[in-house]
């Protein structure tokens, strides 16, 4: 029995922790046009205003080293309902020239029209 106890209270405490783990989205700071690239170096993404449709987030943009150089990509994330708005998460992106991929920790949520961004 007092296994049984000791059991439950260890599952009780993974859900709870779960629960305060999940991110209030709608604390995410607005996404700003440009805003610095989760790659670092100085890179800023530009025109990024991903749309939502068929399950998906789908956006183009434009990443601009600072030296100037413009990388013009798309970036396809999945969409997930959740806290009455739309997570785009698990973001895959594609030069549009075809010579580079590559992922994103990088995630959106839109709510309401807003449109709020985090790498954590």
């Amino acid at each position: 029995m007092r296994h049984a106890v000791s059991f439950n209270l260890i599952a009780i405490m993974f859900m709870t922790a779960g629960v305060a783990a999940q991110d209030d989205f709608e604390r995410w700071a607005p996404l700003k046009d440009p805003f610095p690239s989760t790659g670092g170096g100085g890179t800023m993404i530009h025109d990024y205003d991903p749309v939502v449709a068929h399950g998906k987030c789908t956006t183009n943009f434009r990443a601009i080293e600072p030296d100037g150089t413009v990388y013009r990509n798309a970036i396809v994330f999945e969409a997930v309902a959740t806290q009455g708005g739309v997570l785009c998460t698990n973001g895959s992106w594609r030069s549009l020239d075809g010579s580079a991929t590559g992922t994103t920790p990088f995630r959106v949520f839109i709510k309401d029209g807003v449109k709020r961004g985090s790498a954590e």
